[in-house]
């Protein structure tokens, strides 16, 4: 098939593009690298069935007689860290969750495609109810800082739902939580890198609040099956769907496990807990395992292992 992957040189649109061109499928990776990076594809680049386009999705997708008619697209083009997306950033990150989204869906209705969205729990917002359901509306701030990123994404998938009802076009939706992994950007903010690179350097580890917030953490590996997944599940069952990892650890749980796998001499301090960041997150998988038959396989000892050896090597610390 001839798949088009947005933002495929970030953290999970790099191993997604990997391995659909491991799966023998034409890809053409769409990133403008504001937080992706050509590094991350660049094994890709002599292969055959896969090309790179320099491309902001803001801007309408032009008709370009080089570019395959596509089967399916994957849209995961957006900044996703609050380091990326607040401040001066914040602007750019509705724009691009709403107008790129737009595009996206005009391109899947010419094309024919389907076309999946890759939202994230953060739709949620602080939540009233723990495990998240995919039927919990959410409890957002509209307002607040992290908006530009909450509601982008909501609004996200209420287009898409009404391209589906009124255009007729084949989506699939995903919700994200917390995912982690390989080719994590050590400068972006979540707290997996943070804490991973902050212990390999001996550093302070920095727990925001009183470190007893929750969330879960999927292995990058797990979570590109899942959305594998739900791209080729049956024609009109849209989700929207919770893919991430039900496990559920405090962040002071997780910055202790990182200090005794990277035998690190860091102390944990603790700073006051960011505007409107949640204080759980766990998700309701039940729905993916009914539907798609997934459930993730790699267990939160197994992934940060594999993690803290990327980021030793990539700092050249091990």
């Amino acid at each position: 098939m001839y798949i088009l992957v947005t933002g495929g040189t970030g953290f999970l649109g790099s191993f997604l593009c990997e391995r659909l061109v491991d799966d023998n499928h034409a890809v053409v990776c769409a990133d403008n690298n504001y937080t992706g990076s050509v590094e991350n594809i660049k094994a890709l680049m002599e292969r055959a069935n896969f090309r790179f386009i320099e491309r902001d999705i803001v801007d309408p997708f032009p008709n370009d007689h080089t570019l395959p008619r596509f089967d399916q697209i994957y849209n995961l083009a957006c900044p996703a860290s609050p380091v990326a997306y607040q401040g001066k950033a914040a602007i750019k990150t509705t724009k691009t969750s709403v107008i790129g989204a737009i595009n996206m869906l005009d391109l899947a209705k010419k094309d024919g495609a389907t076309i999946l969205q890759a939202s994230t729990s953060e739709i949620y917002g602080e939540p009233l109810e723990n495990p998240q359901k995919e039927s919990y509306r959410g409890n957002v701030n509209p307002i607040g800082v992290r908006a530009c990123y909450d509601e982008g994404k909501r609004c996200a998938e209420s287009l898409f739902f009404d391209y589906h009802r009124e255009e007729g076009v084949d989506i699939k939706v995903v919700r994200i939580f917390n995912t982690y992994g390989p080719r994590m950007n050590p400068r972006d903010g979540r707290v997996v890198s943070n804490f991973i690179v902050q212990a390999l350097k001996n550093e302070d580890i920095t727990a925001y609040g009183d470190g007893k917030q929750t969330r879960s953490f999927c292995y990058a590996d797990d979570l590109i099956e899942a959305m594998i997944r739900m791209m080729n599940s049956p024609k009109g069952f849209t989700g929207p769907v919770n893919i991430g990892n039900p496990g559920e650890f405090t962040i002071l749980e997780l910055a202790q496990k990182v200090i005794a796998k990277t035998k690190s001499a860091s102390k944990i301090v603790f700073k006051p807990l960011p505007s409107d960041d949640p204080t759980q997150r766990r998700p309701d998988i039940s729905l993916a395992k009914e539907q798609l038959g997934w459930s993730p396989q790699i267990a939160l000892d197994e992934g940060l292992d594999k993690t803290i050896a990327y980021f030793a090597n990539k700092l050249g610390l091990w």
